[in-house]
């Protein structure tokens, strides 16, 4: 039975307290540090509060009259036929005054609507839409014309709107999937805040400077044309521009004392705002300064373009000092990682909402959004905007009346299984249709050295079945803070190491003394690899991280056999802290660790500790081959061709013996998504860049170093086996010499 993870109800905060505040309607539209919640309402009183994407987020309260149309679904109003014919505020100026008055209300209403957002039932539920969902919905003219409602995208623009209302936040980065409407729904927002919005500047930037050019010319100008002249401003130039909108008159609410008053045309003040595109680089829309900026397609700018680099200059576009006056609305599919996608995945990570600064940002400032493609996938959507899941047990109509007989993920399955002859195929189908963000940013399997089907069927094998894989954060620490005693291993969601077995209490801590010196007891178990770095601190700020892999080898002890049981990638302020973190990983699961001693810090520190124990020595030669340092601290140098190739033998080797689909139907036990794409990325010229894979080959050479073994020549003395012969002629034999 498919769950879906996109959006949840919570309760963060109690009832009564609540109701407390809305009763005085206390609460305000913005960030509540006090309820670390972000408000929507602007009437000071909040419903229901959900979390989209670790983002908690307070609806407003439900109203006690909400719209319902006879469908029970949402449809477009009909704007009244005198008012169509209205172009701009001087046909309004024209128009009877006796006639003016019948429409005062429901142009308030509008733009009350438009600021507040609003309430319909949906198939029997009250539904709240953000204003500016409204807007697209009621006023903009897309492709197709009027925009059906999906819930995929009430969520984005309830996602959005809780950006533009804390102040922390930059904006959005939206990882999508193909035809999901993002050119659509940002245009129609840069029209509507461009509207509203005076002496401001509103930006365009996409993959390359023409396909903002088209955004611009086919999606933001026929929208404003489209606007009703209540909400729409007086342009200067052409009807139809090709670089840059401008609005002179603002659009402004039209009240009865407005109008009896007669004000002229010439009080009104110019907006003075625009809308503009500029071609795609690292320093486009430098030095200015932007209300919104639109990065559409921002997961495909090919070299020498940079979206990274792109984004530190914008960003600062967005802010005056230390406070946000502007937003970005970023969204895209990725391409391929070297084509792009690699920059974008890591912005995409830098907005995760769960990792913040001391001043509650977000690395990129932005905050990330994904919505899985059974969400927005045309064709599965139904009449009332819900995705069809599954095959539906009931008829299921789409918003043109036609019968959905089959559920969207079974539809996505068939074509997947289609497509298992032809892996670049399949993984472009993936980064277009993505269910996960591990679909999204997967790579092209050309470059890969490794079983990358394998792999790609171990990570979707992990994505489906992740709240039952057992995986743990946490962090390890010495029992009441007293090194060299024992060590217990804690939960916490902030953990450096994930774990996904721990051996039994009685297999804990197990330490054995030989000559004064420590030696781990449960070295027939499993052993540690070791990817390590000496200096705490780079000028750059972008060492490599260090990083430990455990792995169980085949044992009659209560272990899962040939399984990666821990995984620790990270670079803690000081390189003593990570060295404090791999000893106690060592003594907590009493295992031998393998570690490059290219970098020998860290196999110093454990032997000042006393556990040069636990370092092994390099398995391809016998102890009096070995150099004195060697000798002294154990590891294995990264420097031979033959160590290198023979790291990437032992990855292949397990690769294609425990992980992924086997042949009896069962899939591996290795549950880190992070080694896996870091297997799926390596390359052994560049083997620097990839932590992940450097230890875990360590790990894997250490459980099969009788692999490795040097075949030593015994040199046998010849054997002088002379047989004698004898003259036997005669009364007595003799020697014949």
């Amino acid at each position: 039975m498919y769950e879906q993870s996109l959006v949840k109800t919570v309760e963060p905060i109690k009832k009564t307290t609540i109701s407390r505040l809305n009763k005085g309607k206390k609460w305000k539209y913005g960030y509540s540090k006090e309820h670390d919640i972000i408000v929507l309402s602007r009437n000071g009183q909040i419903g229901e509060i959900i979390e989209i994407q670790n983002l908690v987020i307070a609806l407003p309260k439900v109203p006690k009259d909400v719209y319902k149309h006879p469908k029970d679904k949402w449809v477009k109003f009909d704007q009244p036929k005198e008012l169509e014919r209205l172009k701009n505020i001087f046909d309004w100026r024209g128009y009877p005054d006796d006639q003016k008055e019948k429409w005062y209300e429901y142009i308030d209403e509008e733009f009350n609507r438009r600021d507040n957002g609003f309430w319909f039932t949906n198939n029997g539920k009250p539904i709240y839409i953000t204003g500016a969902h409204y807007m697209y919905l009621q006023w903009s003219k897309i492709d197709v014309g009027a925009p059906d409602f999906r819930e995929a995208n009430r969520l984005f623009y309830i996602f959005w709107e809780a950006c533009k209302a804390d102040k922390r936040c930059y904006g959005m980065c939206y990882l999508k999937n193909r035809r999901s409407g993002f050119s659509f729904m940002s245009s129609a927002e840069t029209v509507n805040l461009a509207t509203l919005a005076s002496d401001s500047r509103f930006g365009i930037l996409s993959k390359t400077g023409a396909d903002a050019k088209k955004m611009f010319t086919d999606k933001v100008v026929p929208i404003s044309i489209n606007y009703p002249f209540f909400f729409k401003p007086i342009q200067d130039g052409m009807d139809r521009p090709k670089t840059e909108l401008a609005y002179r008159i603002p659009s402004t609410r039209f009240t009865r004392k407005k109008i009896t008053v007669n004000e002229r045309l010439e009080e009104l003040e110019g907006l003075d705002t625009t809308i503009d595109w500029k071609n795609t680089g690292d320093n486009s829309y430098d030095g200015e300064k932007l209300a919104l900026l639109v990065h559409d397609e921002a997961g495909k700018w090919e070299r020498p373009e940079n979206i990274l680099n792109n984004w530190r200059v914008t960003k600062t576009c967005l802010r005056l000092g230390s406070r946000i006056i502007g937003k970005c609305m970023m969204g895209s599919t990725s391409n391929a990682l070297d084509k792009g996608g690699e920059n974008f995945k890591k912005l995409y990570n830098a907005s995760d909402v769960t990792k913040r600064n001391r001043n509650g940002q977000t690395k990129s400032g932005l905050y990330s959004l994904f919505i899985p493609m059974e969400w927005n996938y045309e064709g599965f959507i139904d009449e009332h905007g819900v995705p069809v899941f599954t095959t539906p047990d009931v008829d299921r109509l789409a918003p043109d009346g036609e019968l959905i007989d089959v559920g969207v993920i079974d539809s996505w399955q068939n074509e997947v299984d289609g497509l298992k002859g032809d892996h670049d195929a399949l993984n472009e189908f993936y980064r277009q249709f993505p269910r996960t963000t591990e679909h999204a940013f997967r790579d092209e399997s050309k470059n890969s050295i490794f079983n990358l089907v394998k792999i790609y069927e171990q990570i979707d094998y992990n994505e489906e079945m992740i709240r039952t894989l057992g995986v743990t954060k946490g962090n390890f620490q010495w029992v009441n803070g007293v090194k060299d005693t024992q060590v217990i291993f804690y939960p916490d969601s902030k953990g450096r190491f994930k774990v996904s077995w721990v051996p039994p209490t009685h297999l804990q801590n197990k330490i054995y003394l030989k000559n004064g010196i420590k030696y781990p007891g449960n070295e027939h178990m499993g052993a540690f690899g070791c990817d390590s770095y000496d200096i705490s601190g780079t000028v750059d700020g972008r060492g490599s991280n260090g990083a430990l892999h455990g792995l169980t080898k085949f044992s009659m002890e209560d272990a899962p056999p040939n399984h990666f049981f821990l995984e620790y990638i990270a670079r803690p302020q000081t390189a003593e802290i990570f060295f404090e973190d791999v000893l106690m990983a060592l003594v907590f699961y009493g295992m031998p660790l393998l570690c490059e001693n290219n970098k020998p810090r860290l196999l110093y520190y454990l032997r000042r500790r006393g556990y040069r124990g636990y370092s092994m020595n390099r398995p391809d030669k016998v102890w009096n081959k070995l150099s004195t340092a060697e000798k002294e601290i154990g590891g294995i140098p990264n420097s031979s061709e033959d160590i290198k190739q023979a790291h990437a033998a032992a990855i292949e080797m397990y690769i294609q013996d425990h992980v992924g689909m086997k042949q009896d139907g069962t899939f591996g036990n290795l549950y880190f998504n992070s080694l896996l794409n870091d297997w799926a990325k390596f390359d052994i010229n560049k083997r620097t860049k990839f932590d992940a894979s450097i230890s875990s080959g360590l790990a894997i050479m250490a459980n099969n170093r009788h692999l490795y073994a040097p075949n030593v020549k015994i040199e046998k003395p010849k054997l002088n086996i002379s047989i004698a012969k004898y003259k036997n002629t005669g009364n007595t034999s003799q020697i014949i010499k």
